[in-house]
């Protein structure tokens, strides 16, 4: 197998796809190994190896660098996105998240100091949690801070109806990235890496999640492979001892709502009152979720430009035609008594609305808000004293 020819390399593959029709899966894998070893023998000595400003060895990805294809249908298995195509703003996180990220990036930024020690940073990082939370794009600003391209691997085209080839298309793909400088990022990283032991799955998806978590074992240390997923229980528990870092991106909280916000706002100019209530209203929504009610605050004002008071009927808009997005209690707020809603605007100690700021949002004078409150509290004792 040191130089095979395309007819001993097709053998092989058979032989390795009737043992795991036979059940004998320690002998498959065996030869999916040594295929593995096979196609890195086969690449060619790197033209010109450089060294970045983090030490890195690899040859550096052009523009006209040809990517790996499926030998099927010819089709590219992924597509380059360099760092100049990359937006260079910082994605908006808790502290916790942001100060990890730090520690990612500062590792690969000092590869050449952590090397005197023998310590290598981590060359393999899963980012899950919710969809709409921002992971994709973190990867993408991690490759800008590193100044490293991104190989965006294409799952669709990874995925093969032919026996073995989905497999060899995942070997093909690490070859090609342990060859030069890159972010490999996998993208719905769990359509490939399915548990092994679901009954529903054939024998195929046994074989590919083998070959990830073989070619994951050797990734090199000339770059970074991220896998991302919304949906962390499908992966194989072995899938999740491959990586070194393990990353989940929560829901923003309060204060990072209210930061997204105002970060999609521009031209529009919205008073402080507006983007708070905007991160009220949207607990437990992710980013995408904000920036799309933003969207619709911003196309409200557009229209409606002397109109600073129309919020509520547009966070009623938004509810109406966004409805599984919106928590149950807050939808039921916003269409309550409006002074019910106040009341909870006023006393919630997160939001901090004074009854000018109500005062604000309602359209109306402080005193009037004052007013309404005092007569509502004074209605709740007179039930209470009267239900006593």
């Amino acid at each position: 197998m040191a130089e095979p020819t395309p007819a001993l390399r097709k053998q092989i593959e058979r032989l390795r796809d009737a043992l795991t029709k036979d059940g004998e899966e320690k002998q498959a894998s065996s030869l999916a190994g040594i295929l593995i070893a096979a196609e890195r023998l086969r690449e060619l000595a790197p033209s010109r190896i450089e060294r970045s400003r983090a030490s890195l060895l690899g040859e550096t990805l052009g523009r006209n660098t040809p990517v790996p294809v499926d030998r099927e249908t010819a089709a590219s298995l992924a597509d380059i996105i360099f760092p100049t195509e990359i937006d260079g703003m910082a994605p908006l996180f808790d502290p916790t998240i942001t100060q990890a990220v730090g520690t990612i990036i500062d590792e690969w930024m000092n590869f050449e100091a952590l090397s005197t020690v023998g310590i290598t940073p981590a060359k393999t990082c899963l980012i899950y949690g919710a969809p709409g939370t921002g992971k994709t794009r973190l990867a993408y600003w991690i490759a800008h801070r590193l100044d490293l391209p991104v190989l965006l691997v294409k799952l669709d085209g990874l995925v093969s109806s032919f026996l073995g080839t989905t497999a060899r298309n995942i070997g093909n793909l690490f070859t090609f990235a342990n060859r030069y400088r890159c972010i490999l990022l996998l993208d719905e990283f769990d359509a490939i890496a399915k548990v092994r032991d679901d009954p529903q799955e054939v024998g195929e998806i046994k074989r590919v999640v083998n070959a990830l978590l073989q070619n994951l074992d050797v990734r090199q240390n000339i770059g970074l492979t991220i896998g991302i997923t919304n949906h962390p229980k499908l992966l194989d528990p072995a899938v999740w001892r491959r990586f070194e870092i393990q990353l989940e991106i929560p829901k923003p909280s309060f204060e990072v709502r209210r930061a997204i916000a105002e970060h999609f706002m521009p031209p529009v100019e919205a008073p402080d009152s507006h983007l708070r209530l905007i991160a009220w209203f949207t607990e437990g929504s992710t980013g995408a979720e904000i920036e799309s009610l933003v969207r619709t605050y911003k196309k409200a004002t557009t229209i409606r430009k002397e109109d600073r008071h129309g919020l509520l009927d547009t966070l009623r808009q938004f509810a109406t035609l966004n409805a599984a997005r919106v928590q149950i209690d807050r939808r039921a707020l916003l269409f309550d008594d409006s002074i019910n809603l106040f009341k909870a605007m006023h006393d919630d100690p997160t939001l901090g609305f004074s009854m000018a700021d109500i005062g604000d949002i309602a359209g109306k004078d402080k005193s009037t808000v004052s007013r309404w409150l005092g007569r509502q509290a004074n209605a709740g004792i007179d039930c209470g004293v009267t239900h006593g």
